[in-house]
């Protein structure tokens, strides 16, 4: 999900651009549309009847692509959670012109002004989405956590859910969840401190109208309800991948540590946004101290997750544990099928896999190919956030034009200086030489751009 909400939407003429510039698809092709709807009537006939689970799905509020259910029962001290998936493999066929539509888009692009979906609504928000007191298809994926946390596969398989009821992050009461949510969501949550993972959630930032034109950029911290919800994928997520890495096949999400250079740059970033990060404490340990509700601590991790070495995908090979450094353990992507290409197919291998079966080929061979498809997807992905995040900088700058800030110098190269504003969650350049990370300098803003979605400061006597 993106970052940043637009609900006066302040940015909508940029936006334009933006989806101009990276050629978001405003539209699928009449032969996909036509194909989806026909795919939307197929009824499912090679699952069992779990409609006697209560199942549930919590999302934000406006959601209608929703990719998983859940419920949790006991099993001595044990906890299980079925988590059921959006059987989109059921209605896409490899090869077919769904298929091949999703394989150019890879993902979906959600955007402030609206999304571009990986698939037709009528699969992605309608017959393929677990929507509440309706059959639906699903993929259950049954996993088990003991009292440390720790998640083992234990079973999977095509069903029919219906789920009792579409729960909002906002909304939700703990009388609506399963009676162990809370003590799951804590199991998961130890067993991440135990194992040293540094997850960084950085909360949403919204663009918020002050009136006579001007803006100012919020954030939001995420609710309690969206933190506890996160580690039923979690959860499911690194079990699946346990499960395929055993098998010696899978599709698995990578991600290095930050660089020496990068936390160096994060430390000036620290010092730009007031915080005191001691000398002797790791990025892992610091994190840890941070309050998303305070707005300084909201911005360094934003800093943080732009800091990161980037994410990759990468198939299974002999002799390499393939690994993800924030979550500190190996890790797969199955639970957003309606919203990730690669997620359709490690729900399939996964579901092979528990059942004894053999992954099938068009399976394997997709794992060589995606990717460098998901590659091209996150690149965009990233791109379009960085440039609707510029965009909402300058719309919150224009009209300071002239305006002196103070501003602590986090990277220098050949380029210029890379800078961080002290009083504003606001990253920019400065040309010209004359500064090295650490320092603290005063800029001048002269010129914010909305429509290039640039802002320029030089440096201020």
């Amino acid at each position: 999900m993106k970052t940043l909400i637009d609900s006066t939407n302040a940015l909508i003429g940029g936006m334009a651009a933006i989806r101009r510039q990276f050629g978001v698809p405003a539209q699928f092709p009449p032969a996909v549309l036509a194909a989806a709807e026909t795919a939307a009537h197929r009824a499912p006939t090679a699952h069992v009847d779990r409609t006697d689970r209560p199942f549930v799905t919590l999302d934000p509020a406006t959601s209608t692509d929703l990719d998983q259910a859940f419920t949790i029962e006991r099993s001595g001290s044990d906890l299980l959670l079925h988590y059921a998936i959006a059987d989109v493999a059921w209605f896409v066929d490899d090869g077919d012109v769904v298929d091949r539509e999703a394989w150019q888009r890879g993902a979906t692009l959600y955007l402030p002004d609206g999304k571009a979906g990986l698939y037709p609504p009528v699969l992605a928000e309608g017959a393929a989405s677990l929507l509440p007191a309706v059959l639906r298809p699903a993929v259950i994926f049954t996993t088990r956590i003991d009292a440390a946390g720790n998640a083992h596969l234990d079973g999977a398989e095509r069903a029919v859910i219906r789920s009792t009821a579409k729960l909002a992050y906002d909304g939700v009461k703990a009388a609506d969840l399963p009676v162990d949510f809370d003590e799951f969501a804590r199991r998961i949550e130890a067993a991440e401190s135990r194992r040293g993972a540094a997850r960084v959630d950085p909360p949403e930032q919204e663009v918020d109208a002050l009136g006579d034109g001007r803006y100012q950029l919020l954030f939001r911290p995420r609710l309690r309800a969206e933190e506890q919800n996160a580690a039923l994928s979690l959860a499911s997520n690194v079990a699946i991948a346990a499960a395929l890495l055993a098998a010696r096949t899978g599709l698995f999400r990578v991600m290095p540590e930050p660089d020496q250079k990068a936390v160096q740059r994060l430390r000036q970033t620290a010092r730009a946004l007031g915080l005191s990060w001691p000398d002797m404490q790791s990025l892992v340990q610091f994190e840890k101290t941070l309050n998303p509700t305070d707005s300084s601590h909201a911005a360094f991790m934003l800093a943080v997750r732009r800091a990161s070495g980037g994410a990759n995908y990468v198939p299974y090979r002999d002799g390499i544990v393939p690994w993800h450094a924030p979550m500190a353990a190996t890790y797969a992507h199955a639970s957003a099928p309606l919203r990730r290409l690669a997620d359709r197919y490690v729900v399939r291998a996964a579901l092979a896999v528990a059942n004894g079966q053999p992954v099938p080929p068009a399976v394997s061979a997709a794992f060589e190919q995606l990717p460098a498809v998901m590659a091209r997807a996150d690149a965009r992905d990233g791109q379009i956030d960085r440039n609707v995040i510029d965009l909402a900088e300058a719309l919150m700058l224009q009209g300071s034009e002239g305006t002196t800030f103070e501003a602590v110098v986090t990277d220098a190269d050949e380029h210029g200086l890379r800078i961080q504003l002290c009083e504003l969650p606001v990253v920019a350049r400065v040309h010209g030489q004359g500064g090295k990370p650490g320092d603290r300098i005063r800029v001048k803003l002269t010129s914010a751009d909305p429509l290039q979605h640039t802002v320029t400061f030089e440096r201020a006597g």
